[in-house]
């Protein structure tokens, strides 16, 4: 069972690596503020954008980054993305304005590369009947990690009142990532044979994965599901203080907003990923997407921090049956050899809808206030419903 072995190591080192980059990320707002930003609609407009950059240029550079995994092994480009990663949070802790704040921003996506490395190392190793399952546990690693940093971020910035510092801590949670996977992960990799046929370049790579059978409408799948997902994330800050007032817990009701949905996800993704196994990935898509709808809408009306944070809860439960599902049967449909520019492939649509997303919500919110983006988001994901039970007929 040496596989398991792997997989656990590397939930751990997704769940750590991405909970780093969360210490900080869902207080951008305030930080905008610090930085000298005031207007409300400046500060929504500037927060989408400083999310959702790294995401435009992550989605450039994933596939290259891939095709490098499959050259030079998944782990040196886990260990690579640890390193630069923590080396751009640095700036970020430092930067004196919004542009450089948000270039900081931009460099993270430049140099990432980390999921889809770290996705195509675990599913190159784990048997085919078990890679739903799999890469449930790795998608509940990267979301925990993502809604659980807040919690750490919302407790430190709630006792220094330093939206710049924990920046550092990031810094030093994904060189730790770094060590344990260069120290502790084994890889079995060997590098293709030299053939006599010409390479071909990454872009056509690239047209070649996209134009499988039923891959576009699963990538448009991931794109939609990435901006529904995403596109509240800008926002959620301000909302949760236009419900609490000048609370002294602010820190910790914005924490907790995103823990909770973690903390769903971490009862179902591994659950639904295993499920998805067994009864099929179409079915288990098509009930978590409108499970995330009904539970997404509400937010928009309510005025209760506790029920806001059932809500949040719904989502998450139904969250861990869409991406988990969607990766497992894009990883089946392509050998084990190719699978780190697939993902490559794979996380730059899913990086574009990351930068649509919360540019999105920010703009959105700018505009018609936070409670749109709730309901925009909801028809999104009925949208992304429609997609799926329209396009994806095999899986």
């Amino acid at each position: 069972m040496k596989w398991r072995t792997t997989l656990w190591i590397m939930v751990g080192i997704q769940m750590l690596s991405v909970g780093s980059f969360y210490f900080a990320l869902p207080f951008i707002p305030f930080q905008v503020e610090q930085l000298g930003v005031h207007d409300p609609a400046a500060v929504d407009l500037w927060s989408g954008i400083i999310f959702s950059i790294n995401a435009l240029t992550g989605a450039l550079f994933a596939p290259l980054w891939g095709d490098v995994a499959d050259r030079v092994g998944r782990k040196a480009m886990v260990v690579r993305s640890s390193i630069f990663g923590g080396l751009t949070a640095a700036m970020m802790a430092f930067s004196p304005n919004v542009w450089l704040l948000t270039t900081s921003r931009a460099l993270m996506g430049v140099a990432g590369g980390f999921t889809s490395a770290a996705t195509a190392l675990v599913g190159s190793v784990v048997p085919e009947s078990e890679l739903g399952f799999a890469l449930g546990w790795m998608t509940t690693g990267q979301i925990v990690g993502t809604l659980l940093g807040p919690v750490v971020g919302g407790v430190i910035i709630d006792a220094s009142h330093d939206y710049r510092s924990i920046y550092l801590l990031t810094t030093l949670g994904t060189w730790t990532c770094a060590f344990l996977c260069w120290r502790f992960v084994r890889e079995d990799f060997s590098r293709a044979a030299p053939t006599s046929a010409p390479r071909l370049p990454i872009w056509r790579q690239f047209a070649a994965i996209v134009r499988a059978p039923e891959m576009m409408p699963m990538f448009a799948m991931l794109v939609l599901g990435q901006v529904a997902i995403l596109s509240t994330t800008p926002v959620i800050a301000l909302y949760v203080r236009q419900m609490v007032g000048p609370s002294p817990l602010i820190g910790w009701y914005v924490g907790a907003s995103f823990a909770v949905m973690g903390i769903a996800d971490l009862l179902a993704s591994p659950f639904l990923g295993k499920r998805s196994d067994k009864i099929g990935y179409r079915r288990v898509l098509l009930i978590s997407i409108a499970g995330a709808a009904v539970c997404t809408i509400p937010q928009a009306f309510v005025h209760d921090i506790r029920l806001f944070l059932a809500l949040r809860f719904g989502v998450g439960i139904f969250l861990g049956g869409i991406i988990p599902t969607a990766i497992a049967w894009i990883g089946r449909q392509f050998p084990a050899e190719q699978r780190g520019r697939v993902y490559g492939v794979t996380y730059s649509a899913m990086f574009f809808g990351q930068f649509v997303g919360p540019a999105f919500g920010g703009a959105l919110a700018a505009r018609f206030g936070i409670a749109s983006v709730f309901v925009a988001t909801g028809a999104f994901m009925v949208l992304n419903f429609v997609w799926v039970a329209r396009g994806v007929r095999s899986a």
